[in-house]
C-alpha cells in the first residue's frame, strides 16, 4: 500500500510541491553535523525520498547513502546527485523488508520523519534493520510526529493527510518503548519542526546502539 502510494506521489507530483521535500537538511540535523556530535563517517538515510539529505552529508565528508521503498523517489535521487556532483549512494529497499540489498554497516543511522509511516505492529521490524545495520557504538536519529501536534485534525493516533496517507502520531513513552530494547537513549523530547505550510511538533530521539 504504501509503495502505490509514494510511487503516485512522485511520479505525479513535482518534488518541489511534495509538502515533506525540503531542499535544505533540517536544522537539528545540521546542528548534530556542524556541532561535531556526528562527525563525517559512513551514513544511511532511511526513507530519503529524493535525496536532499544525503547529498548535505555527501558535501560535509561522508560516505553517505539513502534508501527509500519509491523507485520514483530514488530516480530523482540519482539524477539529482548527478547535476550537483556529488558522490553517493541511492537504494530501492523496503525497511519493512530484509534489506538483503545492504551487507554494510554504518556509524550514523537516521530517519526524518518516516517513522510515523510504519504503524506500531511492523516498528519492530524496522528497528530491528537499523539495529543490524549500524555498527558497534553507532548513533541512530529518529524524528517523527508527536501525538502533541495539531496537523491533520489535531486529535487521534492515526490520521488521513491531504495527500490520502495515513500517518500514526506517537506518545515520547511510545518512543521509549520501542528504542530502548535495542538502543540507549540520550537524548528524547518534543520538538517544533518548521514544514513547507506550518510548524508542526514531532519526537526528536537521538541514541546508541547497545552492545
Amino acid at each position: 500500500m504504501i509503495k502505490e502510494q509514494m510511487e503516485k506521489i512522485y511520479r505525479s507530483i513535482a518534488p518541489e510541491e511534495i509538502p515533506w521535500n525540503m531542499e535544505t537538511p533540517p536544522d537539528l540535523l545540521r546542528a548534530l553535523v556542524e556541532g561535531g556530535r556526528v562527525r563525517p563517517c559512513k551514513a544511511i538515510e532511511f526513507g530519503c525520498g529524493t535525496g536532499n539529505t544525503v547529498m548535505y552529508l555527501a558535501e560535509k565528508g561522508f560516505d553517505a547513502t539513502g534508501v527509500d521503498i519509491s523507485e520514483a523517489a530514488i530516480e530523482i535521487a540519482k539524477r539529482s546527485a548527478s547535476e550537483r556532483k556529488r558522490t553517493c549512494r541511492f537504494l530501492v529497499s523496503d525497511v519493512l523488508g530484509d534489506m538483503e540489498e545492504i551487507r554494510e554497516t554504518f556509524d550514523f543511522a537516521y530517519d526524518w520523519e518516516l517513522l510515523h509511516h510504519i504503524y506500531p505492529p511492523d516498528r519492530g521490524k524496522y528497528v530491528g534493520n537499523v539495529f543490524r545495520l549500524l555498527a558497534p557504538r553507532g548513533i541512530y536519529l529518529s524524528v517523527s510526529f508527536s501525538e502533541q501536534s495539531d496537523q491533520f485534525g489535531g486529535s487521534g493516533k492515526y490520521r488521513k493527510t491531504p495527500l490520502g496517507t495515513v500517518l500514526y502520531f506517537s506518545s515520547e513513552a511510545e518512543m521509549i518503548s520501542l528504542f530502548e530494547p535495542l538502543f540507549v537513549l540520550e537524548e528524547l523530547r518534543t520538538v517544533d519542526i518548521p514544514g513547507k505550510s506550518a510548524i508542526h511538533s514531532a519526537n526528536y530521539a537521538l541514541m546508541s546502539k547497545r552492545g
